[in-house]
C-alpha cells in the first residue's frame, strides 16, 4: 500500500503518570520504541504524527501527593517537570504532546464530548454498585483499593491485574481494602454513566479482525471474550480528574474514557485548529488517519484492546483507522519489577545526565522486554557500552561475509517497520552488519540513537 493510499500514520506512546519521574523501565517499553518507530516510518515515506503526553488524572497522582505531603497540583507539576526532563534527555520527540493539567481547552473539550455521548444516550446513565471505604465513605477505584486478583492470586489494584491482565473492579478483588484507611470495602449504589462492552462486541470484533497485535495480547483477548466483556463506569464520584456534572452531582471522568476522548479531540484539533469540540467535527477530523499504532505495556492491554476502541466507536469513529498494538512486557531491575511507588528504579533524567543518550537508547532497545521480561543491570549496560564503542570505532570487529552482512542489514530494516516492529532485532542486525556495511548500518543506528532516520 502506498503512503498516499495509507493516509496519516498516527503513533501513540501511552502517557506516563506523573506520580514519580520517568524511569528506565518506562523508556525500555513504549517511549524509546515509539520514537524509533516514528523516525523509521517517516524515512520509509509515511506521513507520520507521533503523539505523547502526561496522564495527569490517574488517581495515583493524588495518592502520591498525599504521601509526599503536597497538594495534587503541586505533586503533578513537580513530577511532570521531571518526566519532561527525562524525555528531552532521551531525545524523545512528539508532534503532539498532551498535558491535561495545563491545557484548559483540552479538559473542556473532553468534558463536552462526554456530555454529548451521555445526552445522546450513546452511553447511558444508570445505577451502579461501587466500592466505598468503610472509614471515610470515599468511592475507591484504581489506586484507592488494594487486594488480590481472583484469577491469578497476585496483588492488584482496581483496574487491570499486572500478573494476568484481567480487568478488575474494586469489588472483584479478594481481601480488598481501601488504601486511604486500610479498611474494608462497603458496596454502595450511585448513578453514573456505564459503558456495557458486550453491547459493542460485534463492532469490536470487526475492529480486532483488522488489528495487528502480538500473540500474548490475542491470548488475553480470547480470555476476555470467553468470560464476557464487563460493564465499566466511565465516571466516578471522586476527587481527581476532569469534573463532569451528572444530574446536579459532580463526577470525575474515568481516566481511560478521558484518554479515548482526548485522542479524538486532540488529534482533530491538531490537524485543524479551528475545528469545534463536537463529536461530528472531531470524527470528521480523523478522516485522514489511515492507521493508528499504539505503544504501551502489557498491563494496559485491556484498555487499548477494548475500552478505548469501544469509546471511540461509540463517539462515531465506527470504521476507524487500522489499529496496531506494539506491546512490551515488564522490565526488571536486578530481578525485580521497576516500581515508582516503591522507589525501585533508575530515574531517566539522572542516568542521562551522565551517560550518552545514544548508548542508553541502543541498550534499552537491545534489551527491550518485548515478548518476555528482561532484566537491567549496570554490569550489562557497561559491557554493552564498551562493546558498542568498539564496533562503531572498528576495533576488534571481524566483518561478516558480504552476503551475511546484507542479510543482517535487511533484517534490521524490516524490524523497524511498524507491521513487524522488533527494535531489539534491528539493533542486533545493525551492529552485526556494521563492520562490513557501516553506512547502511549507521542509517539504522541513527534512528535508534535518536539522531536520524533510516533511509
Amino acid at each position: 500500500m502506498s503512503a498516499e493510499a495509507r493516509g496519516l500514520t498516527l503513533i501513540t506512546a501511552i502517557q506516563p503518570t506523573p506520580n514519580g519521574p520517568l524511569h528506565l523501565g518506562h523508556l525500555s517499553g513504549p517511549y524509546v520504541a515509539a520514537d524509533i518507530a516514528a523516525r523509521a516510518a517517516r524515512a520509509a515515506g509515511r506521513d507520520v504524527m507521533i503523539m505523547g503526553g502526561l496522564d495527569t488524572h490517574q488517581n495515583y497522582v493524588l495518592t502520591r501527593a498525599e504521601a509526599d505531603g503536597r497538594t495534587g497540583a503541586e505533586s503533578c507539576t513537580a513530577y511532570s517537570d521531571l518526566i519532561r526532563r527525562g524525555m528531552a534527555a532521551a531525545r524523545l520527540e512528539y508532534d503532539l504532546f498532551l498535558d491535561p493539567q495545563t491545557d484548559g481547552s483540552y479538559r473542556r473539550g473532553v468534558a463536552a464530548l462526554f456530555t454529548e455521548l451521555v445526552d445522546g444516550k450513546v452511553i447511558p446513565v444508570g445505577e451502579a454498585t461501587l466500592a466505598t471505604c468503610a472509614d471515610c465513605a470515599r468511592v475507591v477505584h484504581h489506586a484507592r483499593v488494594s487486594g488480590r486478583c481472583p484469577h491469578c492470586g497476585q496483588g492488584a489494584s482496581g483496574g487491570t491485574c499486572e500478573g494476568c491482565g484481567s480487568f478488575l473492579t474494586a469489588l472483584d478483588l479478594l481481601d480488598a481494602t481501601s488504601t486511604c484507611h486500610g479498611t474494608a470495602l462497603v458496596p454502595a449504589a450511585f448513578r453514573v454513566p456505564v459503558l456495557k462492552l458486550e453491547d459493542h462486541r460485534s463492532q469490536l470484533a470487526e475492529h480486532w479482525a483488522k488489528s495487528v497485535m502480538p500473540p500474548r495480547v490475542r491470548t488475553l483477548l480470547a480470555g476476555y471474550l470467553a468470560t464476557g466483556l464487563p460493564e465499566i463506569p466511565l465516571a466516578y464520584p471522586s476527587d481527581w480528574g476532569i469534573a463532569w456534572d451528572c444530574d446536579g452531582a459532580e463526577l470525575r471522568i474515568d481516566v481511560w474514557a478521558e484518554m479515548a476522548l482526548g485522542y479524538l479531540y486532540a488529534v482533530s484539533r491538531h490537524l485543524d485548529a479551528d475545528a469545534p469540540a463536537t463529536l461530528v467535527a472531531c470524527v470528521a477530523g480523523w478522516a485522514g488517519v489511515g492507521e493508528m499504532w499504539n505503544f504501551f505495556g502489557i498491563d494496559n492491554a485491556f484498555y487499548h484492546l477494548a475500552l478505548i476502541p469501544a469509546v471511540l466507536q461509540a463517539a462515531g469513529l465506527r470504521s476507524g483507522p487500522r489499529m496496531g498494538l506494539v506491546v512490551n512486557e515488564f522490565y526488571l531491575l536486578d530481578g525485580m519489577k521497576f516500581s515508582t511507588s516503591r522507589g525501585h528504579a533508575i530515574w531517566s533524567h539522572e542516568l542521562l545526565a551522565t551517560e550518552d543518550p545514544a548508548v542508553v537508547r541502543a541498550y534499552l532497545s537491545w534489551d527491550r522486554p518485548d515478548t518476555h521480561g528482561t532484566d537491567f543491570t549496570l554490569a550489562g549496560f557497561t559491557a554493552f557500552k564498551e562493546y558498542l564503542g568498539r564496533i562503531l570505532a572498528g576495533v576488534d570487529a571481524s566483518p561478516l561475509p558480504a552476503a551475511l552482512a546484507d542479510a543482517e542489514l535487511e533484517r534490521a530494516l524490516r524490524a523497524l517497520r511498524l507491521e513487524t516492529f522488533d527494535v531489539a532485532a534491528a539493533v542486533r542486525g545493525a551492529v552485526n552488519a556494521h563492520a562490513a556495511r557501516p553506512e547502511g548500518a549507521r542509517r539504522v543506528l541513527d534512528a535508534v540513537f535518536g539522531i536520524g532516520q533510516p533511509g
